[in-house]
């Protein structure tokens, strides 16, 4: 309904950005700390850094059926009853920058939870090479592990401190494909941002048995509201595939949105590499806020 269209973009307006800029904590922890291998060198001029002042942070370990699952943690410290958001990683795994991420959202009043969904297959930090790191890494990776990971952490959230009625899920690249496919897996969860997640099955490397649904094959039945932050310039994710899955939305109703910044590229929000734009990456993070209060999460 357009008067919804506008009380969002009025709430996006109104929300503050978060200012995370300040002295790093070196965390202890093995989840966190440093960059991947394959992003190395960092842009290290305009890298954000959160610190934990006022929070509870660091790695937890969830067991999913006798699997021990390494999560980043970030939480206001001493509360309860928190909104919880599930961070899901691009393909270099947790590493500082995710961890980052995470605190930002505990520093606006979230539980963040950020698991590192790879660790069966093996390190994604530790591949030099980017083929090398997909290739042995996450195309191995099975779409139904990810999902189970993934309720295993809202299960966790729902006994210690978080408000299971009162969740969401945003992810970056390959977590924003994951995002997409979780908030169909998952009709309990309240909504969804997406940052450049492909839509439609990769013309290379797609393994039908690990990863057989795509975002566009769960438009139709969509649900749960995901707001999905692309770039116009984007050479791996074409405007076709997003305009393809805007029209599947709206042909089933969803409540779904997009925002495609036409001067940036992939990965504009990853504020470590070459490919980050300040601008939009700040304007996806207030909308990202924005939505998640818009549809209940906060």
């Amino acid at each position: 309904m357009p008067h919804m269209k506008e009380d969002f973009e009025s709430l996006v307006r109104r929300t503050p950005l978060s200012e995370p800029l300040g002295r790093r904590d070196f965390l202890k922890t093995t989840l966190g700390a440093g960059f991947a291998a394959a992003v190395l060198p960092v842009m290290a001029q305009t890298v954000i850094k959160t610190d934990s002042v006022g929070l509870t942070v660091g790695q937890i370990e969830i067991d999913v059926d006798g699997q021990s699952v390494p999560v980043y943690r970030a939480q206001p410290a001493g509360k309860t009853d928190l909104p919880v958001i599930l961070v899901v990683s691009e393909i270099f795994g947790v590493h500082e920058h995710i961890a980052d991420v995470a605190r930002r959202f505990a520093k606006q009043g979230y539980l963040a939870l950020a698991p590192e969904l790879f660790v069966r297959q093996g390190d994604p930090r530790s591949y030099p090479a980017l083929g090398e790191l997909i290739e042995k890494v996450i195309n191995k990776v099975p779409d139904a592990q990810v999902m189970g990971d993934l309720d295993a952490c809202v299960a966790w959230a729902a006994t210690h401190g978080g408000n299971a009625d009162k969740i969401g899920i945003t992810g970056f690249c390959w977590g924003g494909r994951i995002a997409w496919l979780y908030a169909a897996h998952n009709r309990d969860i309240k909504a969804g941002v997406a940052w450049y997640g492909r839509l439609v099955a990769s013309t290379s490397g797609n393994n039908p048995a690990l990863t057989p649904r795509q975002p566009i094959d769960i438009a139709a039945s969509l649900k749960v509201p995901v707001l999905g932050l692309y770039g116009g310039k984007d050479g791996g994710i074409g405007q076709d595939t997003i305009e393809q899955m805007q029209a599947a939305l709206a042909e089933s109703g969803s409540r779904s949105e997009f925002v495609v910044y036409p001067n940036s590229g992939h990965a504009f929000h990853a504020d470590y590499r070459p490919s980050y734009v300040e601008a939009d990456a700040r304007d996806g993070w207030q909308r990202c806020l924005a939505w998640f209060k818009f549809h209940g999460v906060a």
